[in-house]
């Protein structure tokens, strides 16, 4: 299985509300299919805050990972936050989003982001661990991990 990442546009909406709705539902998340389209459609028309990238084959991706744009004076620039990644639950285990966490960052430096961050939830030992490996760190006693590129 692919962990091959694909910039999301305008004509990838439909693929990436089915994902979403899929992942919302699993976290126990209340959005509805307008509320998830607001907040894609933006990013895959180009506004320059954040981006949406399908993970797999284009045509039947397995999964997604999105990322919105912050400056940061501390960290010398541009930096990122990974807003949401979700694998299908029937393809898991397979390294996929380690490879993706390895992958996404390195293709983000070249594009000048300088930091990316995670957040999970401090129950989520499973999350914490696939991010440690990708080399997230904890910061200052919180939650949000940072990998500085």
């Amino acid at each position: 299985m692919s962990a091959a990442l694909h910039l999301a546009g305008p004509d990838d909406l439909d693929k990436l509300l089915t994902l979403r709705a899929a992942f919302h539902a699993e976290q126990g998340m209340d959005s509805s299919d307008d509320q998830r389209r607001a907040a894609l459609a933006p990013l895959l028309e180009g506004i320059p805050y954040g981006a949406a990238y399908l993970i797999g084959p284009v045509r039947a991706p397995i999964g997604y990972i999105i990322v919105t744009f912050t400056w940061s004076v501390e960290l010398g620039g541009l930096d990122g936050m990974i807003d949401e990644v979700f694998i299908r639950p029937a393809v898991r285990g397979r390294g996929i989003a380690t490879e993706v966490l390895y992958t996404l960052p390195r293709t983000l430096a070249e594009a000048g982001v300088r930091t990316l961050h995670i957040s999970v939830d401090r129950d989520n030992v499973a999350a914490t661990r696939l991010y440690a490996r990708a080399r997230f760190e904890a910061q200052d006693n919180t939650v949000l991990l940072r990998r500085t590129l």
